[in-house]
């Protein structure tokens, strides 16, 4: 992550998430990220830590798709925090990496702890870190949606 701090110090804390430096820088770039990426990276909820909207927390579902066309990423949520899933659809997908702390676990990342949507040559980045490893994607843009949900049908 280039602004997000996923380790953050905070007097004798250490280990804290911190999204700060890149609200800080969001304003600033916000007008370069299409129009989908922009929406979604400055939505009010998006790392406001209380809110049912906040990546944080989720978990990586299923990945669809290929690069070169269109990718789906779908991420489940976590009763104690969300009553909503997150589908995001990725237009124009030209990068595509998945870098996990156990190549065995695939992209069995473990829970969100923040994202990073930045501007880039082809349209925006996108890096999703997760506690076991992260999950990045080069795209034309995106498209959140929030899915409502319910814990009592878990599988």
């Amino acid at each position: 992550m280039e602004y997000v701090h996923l380790d953050a110090q905070v007097g004798d804390l250490s280990g804290i998430l911190d999204p700060a430096p890149y609200l800080e820088r969001l304003p600033s770039i916000a007008g370069d990220l299409p129009p989908g990426a922009r929406a979604f990276a400055t939505d009010a909820e998006h790392y406001d830590f209380r809110s049912k909207r906040c990546v944080k927390d989720l978990t990586l579902r299923a990945v669809r798709g290929a690069v070169g066309g269109e990718m789906e990423v779908e991420f489940r949520h976590n009763c104690w925090k969300h009553d909503e899933d997150l589908l995001i659809r990725y237009t124009g997908v030209s990068g595509f990496l998945v870098d996990s702390a156990d190549e065995a676990r695939g992209t069995d990342l473990g829970a969100v702890m923040l994202d990073e949507i930045l501007p880039h040559g082809d349209g925006c980045s996108h890096e999703i870190a997760c506690w076991d490893g992260t999950l990045t994607l080069v795209c034309r843009d995106l498209r959140a949606t929030w899915t409502e949900t319910s814990c009592s049908s878990e599988p």
